[in-house]
């Protein structure tokens, strides 16, 4: 995994980047870049490369509520997965919102997404809900780490 950089979304170049794998992973939610920015502002948002190729990115919600509850979100282009890269930006994910204090773990798949949930039930997340958005139809499926 030596070859594989992580770097936190930074200005609009970078910001325009994790929106694009974002909205290509999540067709269902494509944000513009005003609402990435704004997203930067709450959230971790960071992107993964090899070299510099883009591979991926990821989403780091802080810790909210009595259970210190964060969302960790792994996102990889189809093109690069089960290469081990996921793994390393759930990882990275995961200690960040560790060493913010979080208790709990939750992370959100789009149902179709049917490699983001078996990713997610193999690190050990099981389902505790699905949902369709107001005025939307999309399936969303939120889970937790047991």
């Amino acid at each position: 995994m030596s070859d594989l950089r992580m770097e936190p979304a930074r200005g609009d170049a970078m910001l325009e980047q994790w929106r694009y794998v974002h909205n290509a992973i999540v067709p269902a939610d494509p944000l513009g870049l005003d609402a990435v920015r704004e997203r930067s502002t709450r959230y971790r948002l960071e992107n993964a490369y090899v070299g510099d190729v883009l591979v991926g990115c990821s989403t780091v919600r802080p810790p909210e509520g009595e259970d210190a509850v964060a969302t960790v979100i792994a996102r990889v282009l189809p093109e690069y997965r089960r290469r081990g890269y996921g793994t390393a930006l759930y990882e990275n994910g995961l200690a960040h919102a560790r060493g913010l204090g979080a208790r709990t773990i939750e992370t959100c798949v789009l149902a179709v997404n049917e490699d983001g949930l078996r990713f997610a039930g193999r690190r050990g997340f099981v389902e505790v809900e699905r949902y369709v958005l107001d005025g939307e139809s999309d399936l969303w499926v939120d889970l937790r780490l047991a």
